[in-house]
C-alpha cells in the first residue's frame, strides 16, 4: 500500500497577498508525505507587499511547515520567479533546509529527465498574461476579490471552492490562445535543452501536453486553482485539485490530456481506487 509521493510541485501561491488561498494550501502540506517538495515561484508575492502587506498567522505557518519539513529531511527545492525574484541573487545557497536553485532538472522514477523553472522566462515570447490581455491588471485584482468573495459565499452554504478565473481561461478564446503559445514555448524550450518534459507554474493553470514525444507539465496555482503536479514511486505524473473536496485532474497522458476529475476520498495520502499505483493506464472518468 502506497502512502507517500515521490514528489510535489507546487507554485504561485502568492503569500503575503489576499488573494492567496492560505487555508487550503496549509491543509495540503499538513497531508501530504513526499520525499522532494520543488517550490516553483511566487511563493511569496514581494511585488504585492510592497504595496499592501497581507502576511496573517495562516501564511506564516505555511513558510514555518516548509522549513520544518526541510529540516526533518524532506528535500526542499525553492526556485524563485517574477514576484519573489529577489531570492534569485541567493542562487545556490540553502537556508533552513531549503535549497534555493535558479532552475533544476528533476529525474523522475523511470528514469524521464524534466526541467523546472518558475516559466516567467517565456513572458518576452508569449507577451502578457492572459488575464492582463483580457481585462487588465486592476480589473485582474478586482476578479481576483471577487473570487474570494464567491467562494466564502459557497463556503456559508456548503458548496465546494471554484475558480472564477479558471472559468474564463476555459471559456475565453483569447486566454486559451496565449496558454497554447506559452506551452510551444516550453516545449520548444525543452527540446532545446535535450530533456524529456518541461515542469513550470507562472500562467495559473494546471495542464498536461504531449508533443514531439515531449511532455509539458504546469502545475497552477493557489489563487485561483489550489492545484499541485506530483510524482508517485513508480515516476506518473498526476494533478490534483486540494479545496473541501479533493480531487484528481488528470494522469499524464501518452498523446492527449486524460482529465479524470475523480475525487479523492478521506485524508491523502490514503490510496484511491483509480491508484496511486504507477499504472499508467488512465481510468475513466467518475
Amino acid at each position: 500500500m502506497q502512502d507517500s509521493l515521490r514528489a510535489v510541485f507546487i507554485s504561485d501561491a502568492h503569500l503575503g497577498s489576499a488573494a492567496c488561498q492560505a487555508e487550503h494550501l496549509l491543509d495540503f502540506l499538513n497531508k501530504i508525505k513526499t520525499d522532494r517538495l520543488y517550490l516553483v515561484g511566487d511563493i511569496i508575492d514581494l511585488l504585492e507587499m510592497r504595496r499592501k502587506a497581507h502576511f496573517p498567522e495562516t501564511h506564516r505557518a505555511i513558510l514555518s511547515l516548509i522549513m520544518r519539513k526541510a529540516r526533518e529531511g524532506m528535500e526542499v527545492i525553492y526556485i524563485p520567479g517574477n514576484h519573489d525574484d529577489f531570492f534569485r541573487q541567493m542562487a545556490g545557497q540553502t537556508f533552513s533546509g531549503v535549497k534555493i536553485r535558479l532552475n533544476c532538472v528533476h529525474r523522475t522514477a523511470d528514469g524521464r529527465r524534466f526541467h523546472v523553472s518558475h516559466g516567467d522566462e517565456f513572458d518576452q515570447i508569449v507577451q502578457l498574461s492572459p488575464l492582463a490581455l483580457l481585462v487588465g491588471d486592476k480589473a485582474h485584482g478586482l476578479m481576483l476579490k471577487l473570487n474570494s468573495w464567491l467562494n466564502r459565499t459557497r463556503r456559508v452554504f456548503g458548496f465546494p471552492y471554484w475558480s472564477l478565473a479558471g472559468y474564463l481561461k476555459t471559456h475565453l478564446g483569447r486566454a486559451r490562445e496565449f496558454i497554447q503559445r506559452y506551452e510551444n514555448a516550453a516545449l520548444k524550450a525543452a527540446r532545446n535543452l535535450e530533456v524529456d518534459g518541461y515542469i513550470c507554474g507562472h500562467i495559473h493553470y494546471a495542464a498536461f501536453r504531449r508533443k514531439d514525444g515531449r511532455l509539458y507539465c504546469n502545475d497552477g496555482d493557489w489563487v485561483e486553482h489550489c492545484s499541485a503536479l506530483v510524482e508517485t514511486h513508480q515516476g506518473q505524473l498526476r494533478l490534483l485539485h486540494w479545496s473541501e473536496q479533493p480531487r484528481w485532474l488528470a494522469v499524464e497522458p501518452d498523446a492527449e490530456p486524460t482529465w479524470i476529475d475523480e475525487p479523492i476520498p478521506g485524508l491523502f495520502p490514503v490510496p484511491v481506487s483509480s491508484g496511486l499505483s504507477g499504472d499508467k493506464q488512465a481510468p475513466k472518468a467518475a
